[in-house]
Parts: C-alpha cells; structure tokens; sequence
C-alpha cells in the first residue's frame, strides 16, 4: 500500500492484508471477526487476535483527525477516504457488539486484461472482442450485477480501450477509477461530487469541458439516473455501473431509482434509443473451478425499432445450467457502429457450437 493520506497512520496488523493485492476488502465487526474478500477465495473469514475493538477504535481516531472529523456517540458515522482506500467505521454505541469497520481497497491499476480474462473463464475470447468493438463503435454501456461481482474492474478495463485522443471525465460520489492516475499522459479530468457539488453540478461543469466519454461510477439515485440520460441524450457517450439482476432489466432498474412519476413508457424508451449495451457480470465460489469466479452472464442490446417501438436482443447468456446462448447483434446495432465509421460482421457469433438466432 501506497497512499499519501493515510501515510501517518498505523494500521498495525492490518497491513497484512493491505499490502496483499489479491485483498479487495477487509471487514471487522462482532467483537473481533475479520472477513476478508479476495480476486480467488472470495469471502472468508481469517483469525487474528491482534486485530480487536482496542486496535480499531485506535484506527478510526487516527482517521478521524486525518479527516478533520468527529467520531463519537454524538457522530457515529464515519467515512474516510483516501486515493485508494475507503474506510468505514461504526461506533459501538450504534453496533452494539462492538465497533464495525470496512475497509475497501481502490488501487490505481486496471487488475484485468485479455489474456487474464480468457484464462480465467471471465468471458469467451470472440465476445471479449465483440465487446471492445462496441467500445471502439462509442457504444454506451452500462454494467450491472451485485457488490463485489467486478463492475468497477470491468468498466476500468473498458475505459482503457478508449482511443487516446478522445478526453474522459469520470463523475464519481467515492474514488474508484482512478483512470487518471493510470493514464496520466490522457487528457482525463476527475470530478468528485459532495454536499457542494451535487451530479447536476457536476455534470453541467463536465458538458463544458467538452469530454468525449463520461464515465459514472455507479448510478444508485435519481439524481444519478438523471446524469447518465442528460449525458447520452446531449451526444456524450458513457461508461457506467448500477446494481441489478440481470442486463435486460437495466432500462427498468434506471427506472426504479428516479422515485418520480415520469411517463414509464417514455423514459424507457430514451434509454433503450441512447444505451446501447448492458454487461451482467456476476461474482460466485465456483465449485468447478474451486475457486471464486466472476464472469460476464449476459449481455443485452437495447434499441428502438421503425415503429418507435423499445425492443431488446439478449446478444449473449449463460444459464444457471451452463448452458451459453448467442444472438447476432440487430441491424440496429450495426447501423449504429456504421455511423461511427465501425463495421461489425454479419454473423458475429455463428459457429457448428453455439446456438445463434439472427434477428
């Protein structure tokens, strides 16, 4: 671990886990249980007695004064955040079994790449490229799944396929991408929102920036939602998370964290005119492998038909049999690229293996 912020505290026994970059996150609570979260195990629970309410109470003053704030009965949240990591702490006042603590590891680097990708079974090799197509097309995208199923790393990875000379804003509530710091050469500008700078806020000062791609962390409010459809329906393009079953329901998750009573059938149908492609990865323990695994099970293309009708094409899905299904991409899809000066084949998918359907 390398972090500025936080260089002055002692995280004792904890650097153990910091420094082990196969730890994504670290979860102390119920007197003294420490669950670790990690790219091949998953989550498990580790014994160290050195680790307890003493030390972490020790940890959380420590964080407390770095961040100019207060943690006490009277405020017994809280949050503090450095370049990459993210602590949480809540006082034993409110977590009657003693104070709990989470810390998540956000490091500068992209964890993924093509060759990890295909070996671990993440996603096929002829999907894999089908995808960072789409990217070079500017597809709008949107990754869903569950916390810690790897949105974030995905997005990372996609990010990077971006063409060099095209400007990247990412908009983000807590530090995770960090594309600035591992493209330093790019011409990438990192906003962070506050109780300052709403998203509204913030997005209005990124429009005049004049990006090429808007990148949102995560859309998890309406106000969120409202960034991602005022980016995509201005011309920018984007690349985004958001928690949800399946990559189908995604126009429909959108919709469900606008909290307003805007007309259904509309707004759906602008995202499914502006979102090209929704990625569901998903993060399990894998008895086939024997390990944690996380993988791509779906993808789905949104598009809009000559009869203004939203319509949708599952591209790609692998069923809880194991089972994989394809589609070829819609004509809507290849006239999209095509405008963007990207050609994408007939028959993307068609092999005596698969099972493809051609809208």
């Amino acid at each position: 671990m390398n972090d500025a912020i936080f260089s002055q505290i002692d995280f004792g026994p904890l650097k153990e886990f910091l420094d082990d970059d196969n730890v994504t996150d670290i979860s102390y609570g119920n007197n003294g249980q420490i669950h670790l979260k990690t790219l091949d195990k998953g989550v498990y629970r580790v014994e160290r007695p050195e680790i307890n309410n003493t030390l972490l109470e020790k940890l959380a003053f420590q964080c407390s004064n770095v961040m100019g704030k207060t943690f006490n009965m009277a405020h017994p949240f809280l949050d503090a955040e450095s370049a990459e990591l993210r602590l949480n702490f809540i006082h034993d006042s409110i977590a009657t079994n003693g104070i709990s603590c989470t810390i998540r590891k956000t490091p500068a680097k992209i964890r993924l790449n093509k060759e990890k990708l295909i070996s671990e079974k993440y996603v096929s090799e002829k999907l894999l490229d089908f995808l960072l197509t789409c990217v070079d097309g500017h597809c709008n995208i949107i990754v869903s799944g569950e916390t810690g199923s790897g949105k974030t790393e995905l997005v990372k990875y996609l990010a990077s396929h971006t063409k060099e000379n095209e400007k990247v804003i990412t908009i983000e509530d807590t530090l995770e991408l960090h594309l600035d710091k591992i493209f330093p050469h790019r011409d990438i500008v990192a906003m962070k929102t506050n109780n300052i700078a709403s998203y509204s806020d913030v997005l209005v000062a990124c429009m005049r920036q004049n990006p090429r791609w808007i990148l949102l962390s995560e859309v998890r409010s309406a106000e969120a939602v409202t960034a991602v459809r005022n980016s995509i329906s201005s011309g920018h393009n984007i690349l985004s998370t958001i928690h949800s079953d399946s990559a189908r329901n995604v126009p429909m998750r959108l919709y469900s964290l606008l909290e307003s009573s805007q007309d259904i059938e509309q707004f759906l149908k602008s995202i499914h005119r502006y979102v090209q492609l929704a990625v569901h990865v998903k993060g399990y323990m894998s008895k086939e492998l024997g390990r944690f695994q996380r993988e791509i099970v779906e993808v789905c293309e949104f598009y809009v038909d000559e009869d203004n009708n939203a319509g949708y094409n599952i591209i790609y899905k692998k069923g809880l049999d194991g089972n994989i299904h394809y589609n070829n991409p819609t004509k809507y899809l290849k006239e999209y690229l095509g405008s963007q000066g990207v050609s994408l084949e007939d028959n993307v998918f068609i092999n005596e293996e698969e099972n493809v359907e051609t809208l």
